[in-house]
């Protein structure tokens, strides 16, 4: 009984054995699968193969997240296909998930190299300076902060200037606008005018057609009463008879 107890354990020892050494050869197997697709990334970068190696880089990721090397690598693949806006967002997550202080600060250089391309030159400013706390000798991150604040003065200098041509149209706008609605109001008087005008000949042409009808109506009474006269002169004057009175 004592034997087959024993001999019940160690079978079960060989399988708990057999199952760790499996587990482990998995994990193995993924982790050389994740470095695998990193080199194969890297070395399609270096062909300038950027597609490729962005799809080498996001399969590393998928299986492993939290891959450090993965978000900056993918970052910089997307920075040649000139694609800044992902490629910021990859620097942002490969600056929080690496420790190591050099690290870190080249991942904010590369931060702030994608934001000053989109002309987001506050957030590239911060970007750099974040880098240099990190990295106060690093020669390229000061030049570029440089460079960065160089852009954004100019930035805002056009913006102040397009506020002012802005401000410039908009008044002479203005004055196109009261001058049109002048323009309006002279050729509306100068209508209103004619139309008056109008109406006064029209009236005093109304008032001539009375007037020579009136002489029409005269005349014609006139004619009338000639004709009465002639008529009654071609009568013949009734005698009258006198009484003599005796």
């Amino acid at each position: 009984m004592v034997r087959k107890m024993e001999i019940l354990q160690r079978t079960k020892m060989k399988i708990f054995i057999t199952l760790i050494i499996l587990l482990l050869s998995i994990g193995g197997m993924n982790a050389q699968s994740e470095r695998s697709l990193i080199r194969e990334g890297n070395q399609l970068y270096k062909k300038d193969k950027y597609s490729d190696a962005e799809i080498s880089y996001r399969k590393a990721l998928e299986k492993n997240k939290e891959l450090k090397q993965g978000a900056f690598n993918l970052g910089d693949a997307l920075y040649k296909q000139e694609r800044y806006g992902e490629a910021a967002e990859q620097y942002r997550i490969a600056a929080q998930n690496h420790k190591d202080e050099e690290t870190k600060a080249q991942a904010l250089h590369n931060l702030g190299n994608a934001l000053v391309k989109e002309q987001k030159f506050p957030d590239g400013i911060a970007a750099y300076k974040e880098a240099l706390k990190m990295n106060p000798k690093d020669i390229d991150t000061k030049y570029n902060l440089e460079y960065a604040k160089r852009m954004l003065q100019q930035q805002q200098q056009q913006q102040k200037q397009q506020k002012q041509d802005q401000k410039k149209d908009q008044k002479q706008d203005k004055k196109e606008e009261q001058k049109q609605d002048q323009q309006n109001q002279d050729q509306q008087q100068q209508k209103d005018k004619q139309d008056q005008q109008k109406q006064q000949q029209a009236q005093q042409k109304k008032q001539q057609i009375s007037k020579q009808d009136a002489e029409r109506i005269l005349e014609a009474l006139k004619n009338e009463e000639k004709d009465v006269q002639k008529k009654l002169k071609k009568k013949a004057p009734a005698k009258v008879r006198v009484e003599k009175d005796w």
